[in-house]
C-alpha cells in the first residue's frame, strides 16, 4: 500500500490530503478563498496565489498530524502541475518540489483535469476502464473516453466558454455573488425551469461539441430586461445547461461503447445534472457512478488519487517539471473551431 501526499493550488482552494493507494483517505483539508474574492465577483490571480502561500504550509502540516505520518513515511508526493490559474499552480507545484526534495521521495505532477478524470474511481471500487466521462468545471467542459491512466481520447469540448464559467457569470448577473453554482442551485429550486425562454447553444445540430457563450448573452438580456423574476431566471438557465448536457451527452454514448458513463468535475455536484444524466444512462444502459459532490469540487483527495494511479503506473516526474496553464488531457485532439487553447 502506497501512501501519497497530495497538494492542490490550480484556482482558489488551497488543499491537502494524504491517500493510500487501496483507496483510503487517511487526511485531508479544503481551506477555501471565496470571502477574498467575493467583492471582484470572481477569483483574482493574484490574491489566490498569495492566500496559496500563506495557507498551503498549515495544511501540510495539519493532514501529517491527523494521520500521525512522518513526511518521510509517505511514499511519493503528488501536487497539481496545471491546468490552472498559473500563479497558483507554482506555489503548490514548488511546494511539492520542496517536499519531494527534503524527503529523497519521488515526485508526481498531476494534471488537475486528470484528478477529476480518475476521482470516481477512489470513490468507486467496481468503476473500471474504459469509461465516457462528461467533465464539466468552472473552466473545461469536455467529453472524453477514460482509457486508462494517461490515456485519453477527447470527444468533444467547449468552442467558447465552460459551463461552470457560464454558473458564475449567470450568478453574478442575478446578484448572487460568488462561487456561482451552489447560489443558481439553490435560488433555481424557487424558480419555474419554463418561464424564461433561453436559448440550448447547438441542441439539434448534430456537432458533439458545447458552446455557452450566447447562454450566458440570453440570462444577461433577460436580467436587463428587469421582465423575470430572479428564481425563474436561475431556474430557465439551470435546465438550458442540463438540456444541452443531455444532447451532448447523447451524441457521446452512441459514438463510445464504454460501458460507463461518468460525471466529475465542479458542475456535477448540481443534483439537477446529476438526475438528467443518471437518466440517460439507464436509457441507453450504461452504468452510471459520479463521486459524492464534496469529490467534484477541487481537492487534494482527487490529486492524491491521481498520484496514487500514476505512482503505480512507474509514472514520476523530475524536479524541473514546469508548471502549465494550459495542459490537454489529450494532446493528440483535433483542433476545435473557435476553442482555442480550452480545448
Amino acid at each position: 500500500m502506497a501512501v501519497i501526499l497530495a497538494l492542490e493550488s490550480s484556482c482558489d482552494d488551497s488543499a491537502a490530503a494524504l491517500v493510500t493507494s487501496d483507496r483510503q483517505i487517511l487526511a485531508q483539508a479544503v481551506v477555501g478563498q471565496a470571502e477574498r474574492h467575493a467583492p471582484f465577483g470572481g477569483v483574482v490571480p493574484e490574491i489566490a496565489a498569495r492566500a496559496h502561500v500563506e495557507i498551503l504550509p498549515d495544511l501540510v502540516r495539519q493532514v501529517l498530524a491527523e494521520a500521525e505520518i512522518e513526511p518521510g513515511e509517505v511514499d511519493a508526493i503528488a501536487a497539481t502541475a496545471g491546468p490552472g490559474l498559473v500563479g497558483g499552480v507554482m506555489v503548490g507545484l514548488l511546494a511539492g518540489k520542496g517536499l519531494a526534495l527534503a524527503t529523497g521521495k519521488p515526485l508526481v505532477a498531476v494534471n488537475h483535469l486528470e484528478g477529476h478524470a480518475l476521482s470516481p474511481r477512489l470513490s468507486d471500487a467496481d468503476l473500471d476502464f474504459p469509461y465516457l466521462l462528461l467533465l464539466a468545471s468552472g473552466g473545461h467542459c469536455q467529453l472524453l473516453e477514460v482509457k486508462g491512466v494517461d490515456d485519453y481520447r477527447r470527444l468533444a469540448t467547449t468552442i467558447d466558454d465552460a459551463a461552470g464559467e457560464a454558473f458564475d457569470k449567470a450568478a453574478k448577473l442575478l446578484g448572487l455573488g460568488y462561487p456561482g453554482g451552489p447560489a443558481i442551485e439553490k435560488l433555481a429550486k424557487e424558480g419555474d425551469p419554463t418561464a424564461v425562454p433561453l436559448p440550448r447553444p447547438l441542441v439539434g445540430s448534430g456537432e458533439p461539441h458545447f458552446s455557452f457563450a450566447g447562454l450566458k448573452s440570453a440570462v444577461q438580456r433577460a436580467v436587463a430586461s428587469g421582465e423575470h423574476h430572479p428564481a425563474d431566471v436561475a431556474a430557465s438557465f439551470q435546465q438550458a445547461v442540463v438540456d444541452c448536457f443531455v444532447d451532448r451527452t447523447r451524441l457521446a454514448l452512441e459514438a463510445s461503447d464504454a460501458p460507463s458513463l461518468v460525471v466529475a468535475g465542479g458542475v456535477a455536484a448540481n443534483q439537477s445534472v446529476r438526475g438528467a444524466l443518471e437518466q440517460l444512462a439507464t436509457d441507453y444502459g450504461r452504468v452510471f457512478s459520479v463521486p459524492p459532490g464534496w469529490l467534484c469540487t477541487d481537492n487534494a483527495a482527487m490529486i492524491g488519487w491521481a498520484g496514487a494511479e500514476r505512482f503505480a503506473a512507474g509514472k514520476v516526474d523530475p524536479l524541473d517539471t514546469p508548471a502549465r496553464a494550459r495542459w490537454p488531457l489529450d494532446p493528440e485532439g483535433e483542433k476545435v473551431r473557435g476553442a482555442g487553447v480550452k480545448a
